[in-house]
């Protein structure tokens, strides 16, 4: 049989595995099928590479260039799925493992695709939150931005899911605008790096973006800068030893980590047996040590349920997981496949044999099980294993060992405080989830538990048929914890994004501020376009370019025309008397909704022309009452401009309406798409 040689990606060329390959087994059959590993890679080289070619590269490009980058390598990983999949079942996953590892990394994907294109600008500067006022007048303002690193992002990746491992941390890196070295986990590093050369060979990426190392990163991390980024998922010991580099601690080098959890999940006290609730915690308890073979960050490793109802749960349990078939996962019948290698095989048994001082094993035993189409002498094969802890009070291990494999421990509690205490002696996890029809006790789990948890799931029976599951991290939510879990928080949307960016507050004038966010700032300087902003075309439009309308009179007949035809009639508008005594108005005032609906008719032109759509109005905001025989002015400011596609792009803009005193009556951000 010829042995898969694994090969790394450095500095632009592929590298095949030399001194110091280690052999990689199959997790079915226990044989070699593979190798990984090189002594001899050049570290430097590749960050050097990743600095001067990759990150100049990315960085050049916009978010929604980037966005729609990542969009791209996830139609082209899609369309070879197949192959991953063959591949994976030698790590001993199932289809349906498959889908969570391969489709789902693709999936998170096209979500920060997604949200590059509708939350980050197309442009080089995030703006993290709104203008800061610093002075009196406006003149010196205050900004948050964030830009990239100008460094290269080290990505140390767990065996468990060796395509989504890799994909979360990437896109995110990727839309930041700083380049990946990637290092797998040897046992599945084969995977790890077909996904790669899907990517790279589609000629997507920048040169110098994205390289991997398949096997050892030598003193890689002794020559990190602090424009550097470590991201880091395993177990608690390597992330102490990453950590505690003293060259990444001189230099405070950013290091993101996910690790050890001890997750919970409590069967609340309304649940009782023949409930909804009950029915589904007890299906949620047999995927998540099911799984993967159990072999997840996010799995349920700890069961509460009320004292009364333990035996229940066990016994329901029990009947569940009887049908759990177990064996070679190519084949159609299996339902749970092998754990990654005898050696972690092993350590689960280990792990398990810790419990067992505290706990006693009542479903599974690993020394007579079945197993479908495959040898469970040679396979790295093992049952699902739950332990019943009759005094979790008193128990230590229970709350502190995990076997990353099909092992999880119930114990009962007394009551919703019991519980909470309980759940939160594991130090801090990724997930814990809550099985409650009751708003009540949901409320009290969050405030007793909340900060000892990077994310709390909550389902019912209003929520099952939409709801994701315990063990499904969200590209949209963070995914880390406290404490135990490592500090850590990836994924969430943009917030992941930020790791691997700079976040710097600028101060300065309006210009300034404008310049660098490339977002017209009030105060800024105007412009007087050669015609109607409405006749020009989004390429043509600046920022800063502004209409003023001529002054319009509000009349008492415009505000009782305006009540009786939409139906608003509140006293403020029609009851002289009533208004007088509103501490806010002087007397019967406009509506704020006519203010804004004259405000269209001033500044629109009405024909057929580049403005195609508007859609929609944003933070709008009513300063100052206008009596009847005042009268109202508009300005209207080119703010904000971003190219959607070929054919046309939004434009923000900036509205105001003032009185003839120059008081300021409404501002809002009117939005319309244009022709480009």
């Amino acid at each position: 049989m010829t042995l898969h040689q694994v090969n790394s990606f450095a500095a632009g060329e592929w590298i095949s595995p030399g001194s110091g390959a280690r052999p990689i087994e199959s997790a079915v059959t226990g044989d070699i099928i593979a190798e990984a590993g090189n002594n001899a890679l050049d570290v430097q080289a590749m960050l050097n590479h990743a600095r001067a070619k990759g990150g100049p590269a990315l960085r050049a490009m916009t978010f929604h260039d980037r966005a729609r980058m990542l969009k791209a390598l996830a139609l082209k990983l899609g369309e070879h799925k197949k192959v991953l999949y063959d591949l994976s079942f030698s790590t001993g996953a199932t289809q349906a493992d498959n889908l969570i590892d391969i489709d789902g990394g693709i999936g998170t994907m096209f979500v920060f695709a997604s949200k590059g294109r509708r939350e980050m600008p197309d442009a080089h500067v995030y703006l993290d939150g709104e203008i800061e006022q610093l002075s009196r007048n406006g003149t010196f303002l205050g900004q948050h931005i964030c830009t990239s690193l100008q460094g290269v992002a080290v990505h140390i990746n767990a065996f468990n899911f060796p395509v989504w491992g890799m994909l979360e941390k990437l896109a995110p890196t990727l839309l930041a605008g700083v380049p990946a070295i990637v290092k797998p986990a040897t046992a599945t590093s084969y995977v790890t790096e077909a996904a790669v050369r899907i990517m790279l060979d589609s000629g997507l990426l920048p040169e110098g973006a994205l390289q991997l190392v398949s096997g050892g990163l030598g003193d890689m991390l002794d020559r990190l800068t602090l424009q550097d980024v470590v991201s880091f998922t395993g177990s608690a010991q390597t992330a102490l030893k990453l950590r505690s580099n003293p060259h990444m601690l001189e230099n405070s080098i950013r290091f993101v980590a996910e690790q050890d959890s001890l997750n919970a999940s409590v069967l609340g006290p309304d649940a009782d047996p023949g409930t909804p609730e009950f029915e589904l915690f007890v299906k949620e308890v047999q995927r998540e040590m099911t799984t993967k073979a159990g072999q997840k960050c996010t799995a349920i490793r700890r069961i509460f349920a009320p004292e009364n109802h333990v035996e229940a749960v066990i016994e329901a349990l029990s009947a569940r997981l009887a049908k759990n078939v177990i064996g070679d996962p190519q084949l159609e019948g299996t339902r749970m496949g092998a754990l990654v290698s005898n050696g972690q095989k092993r350590d689960v048994l280990e792990k398990a044999e810790i419990l067992s001082a505290e706990a006693e094993r009542v479903i599974g035993n690993p020394d007579n099980f079945d197993v479908l189409g495959a040898d469970p002498e040679k396979g790295a094969f093992l049952p699902p294993m739950l332990y019943h802890c009759a005094s979790p009070d008193a128990a230590m291990r229970v709350h502190d060992t995990e076997a990353f494999g099909p092992v999880s421990t119930i114990m009962g509690y007394k009551d919703a405080d019991h519980a909470i205490s309980l759940v939160n002696r594991g130090e801090g996890s990724l997930v814990a989830s809550v099985i409650t029809h009751d708003p009540n006790v949901a409320r009290e789990m969050a405030l007793g538990s909340a900060a000892f948890h990077g994310r709390l799931y909550f389902n019912n029976r209003d929520s099952m048929k939409e709801s994701t599951g315990h063990g499904s991290p969200l590209p949209h939510m963070v995914h880390g914890g406290p404490g135990r879990a490592g500090g850590g928080e990836e994924l969430g949307g943009v917030r992941g994004v930020m790791h691997y960016m700079q976040r710097t507050a600028i101060q300065g004038s309006p210009d300034i501020l404008t310049a660098i966010s490339q977002k017209w700032v009030p105060g800024a300087a105007e412009i007087k376009g050669p015609a109607h902003p409405f006749t020009r075309t989004f390429h043509d439009l600046q920022l800063g370019e502004t209409l003023y309308s001529d002054l319009r009179e509000i009349t008492l007949a415009d505000i009782e025309t305006f009540a009786n035809f939409t139906g608003d009639t509140f006293y403020a508008h029609m009851d002289q008397a009533a208004a007088e005594r509103n501490p806010f108005f002087p007397g019967r005032v406009a509506h704020g909704y006519l203010l804004i609906s004259f405000a269209a008719g001033m500044f629109v032109e009405p024909n057929e022309g580049p403005v195609l759509a508007n859609t929609g109005l944003d933070n709008l905001r009513f300063m100052k009452p206008v009596e009847p025989g005042e009268s109202i002015r508009v300005r209207l400011t080119v703010k904000k401009k971003t190219r959607r596609n070929d054919d046309y792009g939004e434009v923000r803009w900036h509205v105001t309406l003032t009185n003839k005193d120059e008081d300021l009556v409404a501002e809002y951000d009117l939005l319309t798409m244009n022709a480009y």
